[in-house]
């Protein structure tokens, strides 16, 4: 694919509700009648709405009534369907003696076979991925098939001198930093290079061709400072990431169009000599994301390269890559000579058109390959289509089901709900910058399914709550996915030892404390999930990202953690959008080549945006400012933040092309008020600077949000039947946010507010204030759907409140049973005042359920609430032996005026804890102290228990 052919292929804000919501209600004439009843499968959500989990089969070491026990163990736990995951086996697991089955042989596709039938007996479904761990390949492959790397290596010297060296010198200090080693790594020396320091232009090389081949150079350097560069090409420089047998050793090339198809072939091939169409078992073959620890070649690459730009890179290829690490990220972009400023930017120009390339080979090769292998499977495409060197979002679009990924925590050990960082982007998100990405792309194609790995728990795995589950995968929702996967299920037999085999995860085991609640959890995400499912995800605004920029200047990133990014505050960007009542997607200039203008809107399908920002953006194509020319003239409106585009793409665009992006820039200056340029905010703060540019600028929004706060998102959907959903999270883990909220007179317009609870499956209508306003208040982690229809029945929303009349307090002289649950034991003790179970010697360590009992003596039998304050931990309350509800989120509010009794009433606290205490003090325990206690990654003393203030009172 060419890659220049692929790009040309206030009152104010009062003003822009209307505007924003009645184009919506004009387009809403009338649905099909056989379009679902949208409340019923609200009440009933069907399996494929239902969460489904990754399910690690642990070294292949699996059996059918293990098989059949964890099947149903999950079923009734509210899940959904697997994706069948064979993995390693965990490290410090002990396998009591079951042999592994190696992947693809007859007895692990009759397992495979099994699994998904016996899960279509459960009403479930069944995914598999392609390979194991990731990403993936085999023991099997030819050498020829293996992923390719090339490595530069540059050394100092200062001549005159004679410098003599051995090939295995390049070889042995370039090894390649991966994951995991590859024994097989062959390496081999393709280009020796002396370049004077500084290097002011080629001239300044001297091509070394004559010393290749040598067992020893004997290299003349002359006078002065020059750096030595070898270019070095590692053929199987790395192996799968935690593969399972038959499926681990060497990384597939996907680069390698005939290796890809080989390899996916082999593996349908031979499960379906043995079972059948694949079809008849799974909805669909998945990828795991694409991290291929760096590969960045393949045997051709120089001639495509050629071909599709028009020069040739090997002069070049020493000086455009920088000295990488594990994953091929960058440790030193200052690595060799220094340049001068002329030549830096000539090599800049080569790095785009290299990586530019390189993304479409992948996307060419890899991408296309497997998505028309799954379609002649009749399968369905899945698949994290980002990683390093592919299009971020142009990668997603054509997948069936493209699916992003969340994170408990990740390697900066952020914490959700406790803190929500301008410096840095990543910093309490649940979701990753990529989400944005995958779910832009499904918008943009029409498609309503976008899954999520979701909750990757590699560090806080016994210490992960519900509440924490919840909060991160509702942040997930506001940046566009649709269905959870959670991350993970571990294949783990009853009788293995505590606390099992466990690869990774949140510890979703029967096991774990909080297991008998689950399904609390789970029904919560497939009522939602089936919403949005079920309708469309509105934005007007668009924001095409500067990774062109980054690619020219960084090289490309490992995502979803790129290491460095141009411009950081993209994502701030799209957040300040949302959190002001807006809504945003991300284009690209492959997208933008491919839209319409239309009534002052870039279309793509059934997109149409009526804003275009800019963010950081130095390069550009000539094509797509001629494009957004185009748009401006029609009535649209550009913002860049920052700078102006001043420079076309790759290195051609050092003549024409920058011309053009000039001329072009220079002709959109004739529209000062739908083209101009905005300063980013000093300090980082989008919220605030967001919130005053929507105000001068009458940027459109649907939602007036009278006190915007960090922690608070929301999205909008528009739905087949003709109504409107919207979704509210307050993502703080301690603190309510209380704000007045008010629709566009376009969506109230003819229509009731319900509230649609996703905890029990009902309605409720809600009254708005002036036809179009509420207050909206969300205690910690809380969420709300609301529902805009002409349904007209039904009873009004009067949730609990926090406080009322003739208040109890109950802080003090509380009796707690301590059931201890890894240890089967329970004792009983006193409690004068409610405290945190951490700040006491003979409770922190404690794992189990925590029964806290007490008579409370009601004179008059009424309206009566509960308000438990800070709970930690999951609270199931119980008044005269009658359960009343449970609360595993948010503020743990009680209405009890159906169950008290004038007199005295016991009242029993059931509050179920987390583990990850007590496992450190397991010392015995490898597997516990690796997950609690490892070096580097010690897991902090968790608060657990009702801590209060606890209070009764009338409302």
């Amino acid at each position: 694919m060419d890659r220049r052919s692929f790009l040309v292929a206030s009152s104010i804000l009062g003003s822009s509700l209307v505007w924003t919501g009645q184009k919506r209600a004009n387009a809403q004439v009338g649905f099909s009648s056989d379009t679902p009843n949208l409340f019923k499968i609200f009440q009933e959500p069907s399996s494929e709405y239902r969460p489904f989990v990754r399910w690690w089969w642990n070294g292949n070491k699996v059996n059918k009534a293990e098989i059949l026990r964890e099947l149903k163990l999950l079923k009734e736990a509210g899940i959904g369907g697997v994706e069948i995951n064979p993995i390693s086996f965990p490290s410090r697991a002990d396998d009591m003696g079951i042999k592994s089955l190696r992947w693809l042989s007859d007895e692990w596709i009759d397992l495979v076979q099994y699994a998904a039938e016996q899960a279509k007996n459960l009403g479930m479904t069944a995914d598999l991925i392609v390979g194991s761990g990731w990403p993936f390949g085999s023991e099997d492959l030819s050498e020829d098939e293996t992923a390719q790397v090339v490595l530069v290596y540059a050394e100092e010297i200062e001549g005159p001198t004679t410098y003599k060296v051995k090939p295995f010198h390049f070889f042995s200090a370039i090894d390649p930093g991966v994951t995991d080693k590859n024994a097989l790594r062959n390496p081999e020396l393709l280009a020796v290079k002396l370049a004077k320091n500084p290097i002011a232009s080629l001239a300044d090389v001297s091509d070394l061709s004559d010393q290749m081949g040598k067992e020893r150079m004997d290299i003349e350097v002359p006078e002065g400072k020059h750096v030595l560069y070898a270019l070095v090409k590692f053929n199987a420089f790395a192996a799968v990431i935690n593969g399972a047998p038959g499926a681990a050793g060497s990384i597939l090339n996907h680069m390698d169009r005939e290796a890809v198809n080989r390899y996916l072939h082999r593996m349908s091939d031979t499960m379906q000599q043995r079972i059948g169409p694949l079809k008849n078992y799974l909805r669909a073959l998945f990828t795991d994301s694409m991290e291929l620890e760096g590969s960045n070649w393949t045997t051709d690459f120089a001639a495509e390269f050629q071909k599709r730009c028009g020069y040739d890179l090997m002069p070049y290829l020493p000086f455009i890559l920088f000295k990488v690490g594990r994953l091929g990220a960058v440790v030193d972009e200052q690595y060799g000579a220094e340049k001068t400023e002329a030549f830096a930017e000539t090599l800049r120009r080569v790095r785009f058109d290299y990586e530019f390339t390189k993304a479409c080979m992948l996307k060419e090769r890899f991408t296309d390959t497997y998505l028309r292998w799954c379609r002649d499977l009749g399968v369905k495409s899945r698949a994290q289509a980002y990683g390093r060197g592919f299009f971020p979002l142009e990668s997603s679009l054509d997948y069936d089901i493209p699916e992003g990924e969340s994170w408990t925590t990740n390697y900066l050990r952020h914490k959700l709900g406790e803190e929500m960082s301008n410096e840095d982007y990543r910093r309490g998100r649940g979701y990753t910058m990529i989400d944005k990405y995958v779910s832009s792309a499904a918008h943009l194609k029409g498609k309503r399914v976008v899954s999520c790995e979701e909750m990757t728990n590699t560090y806080l795995v016994f210490n992960a709550t519900l509440e924490l589950l919840k909060r991160g995968s509702d942040q997930s929702v506001m940046a566009g996915i649709t269905h959870s996967v959670w991350h993970g299920f571990n294949y783990s037999p009853k009788e293995a030892p505590f606390p099992g085999w466990i690869q990774y995860g949140s510890y979703y085991s029967e096991k774990n404390n909080w297991w008998p609640y689950f399904n609390y959890l789970n029904d919560y995400k497939a009522r939602l999930s089936s919403q949005l499912q079920n309708g469309d995800y509105f934005a007007d605004i668009a924001i095409l990202p500067a990774n062109y920029d980054l690619w020219a200047n960084h090289g490309v990133q490992t995502d979803p953690f790129p290491e460095k990014l141009n411009v950081p505050y993209t994502s701030l960007l799209w957040e300040a959008i949302n959190k002001n009542g807006g809504s945003a997607d991300y284009i690209t200039e492959i997208i933008l080549a491919d839209c319409t203008v239309s009534d002052g809107k870039l279309c793509y399908g059934k997109r149409k945006y009526a804003v275009l920002f800019l963010p950081g953006v130095v390069s550009m194509a000539a094509s797509s400012l001629e494009k957004i020319y185009q748009f401006v003239q029609d009535g649209g409106r550009v913002y860049c933040i920052d700078r102006l585009p001043e420079k076309g793409l790759g290195l051609k665009g050092l003549e024409g092309e920058d011309t053009a992006v000039k001329k072009w820039v220079s002709k959109l200056a004739a529209f000062p008020e739908r083209f101009m340029r905005l300063d980013k905010p000093a300090d980082d703060d989008f919220l605030t600077w967001y919130t005053e540019i929507a105000a001068t600028h009458g940027l459109p929004a649907y939602l007036q949000i009278e006190t915007p706060n960090s922690y608070l998102m929301q999205i909008r959907y528009l739905r087949d039947d003709g109504s409107e959903l919207f979704f509210f999270q307050n993502a703080h883990r301690y603190d309510l946010h209380a704000t007045n909220v008010t629709f566009a007179e376009g969506i109230t317009k003819g229509r009731i507010c319900w509230v649609w609870d996703l905890e029990n499956g009902q309605r409720y209508r809600l009254n708005l204030e002036n036809g179009r306003s509420t207050c909206l208040e969300l205690g910690p982690t809380e969420s709300l759907m609301l529902v805009f229809d002409t349904h007209r029945k039904g009873k009004k929303w009067k949730p609990t409140p926090a406080a009322g009349l003739a208040t109890q307090n109950l802080n003090t002289n509380w009796e707690v049973v301590l059931q201890h649950q890894q240890e089967s034991s329970k004792r009983t003790i006193e409690l004068k005042e409610l405290i945190d179970f951490k700040e006491r010697e003979d409770l922190v360590h404690f794992s189990g359920t925590a029964i806290y009992r007490k008579y409370v003596r009601i004179e008059n039998a009424a309206a009566y609430a509960l308000n438990l304050g800070r709970v930690e931990g999951i609270a199931d309350v119980y008044v005269n032996g009658k359960q009343v509800g449970v609360k595993w989120f948010g503020r743990r509010l009680f209405d009890l005026s159906n169950v008290l009794k004038t007199g005295d009433n016991l009242l029993e606290i059931h509050v179920v804890t987390t583990m990850g205490n007590y496992l450190k003090t397991l010392t015995d325990n490898e597997i516990a102290q690796f997950w609690v206690n490892r070096k580097g990654r010690e897991q902090e003393i968790q608060s657990m228990g009702m801590i209060g203030p606890v209070t009764l009172y009338k409302f």
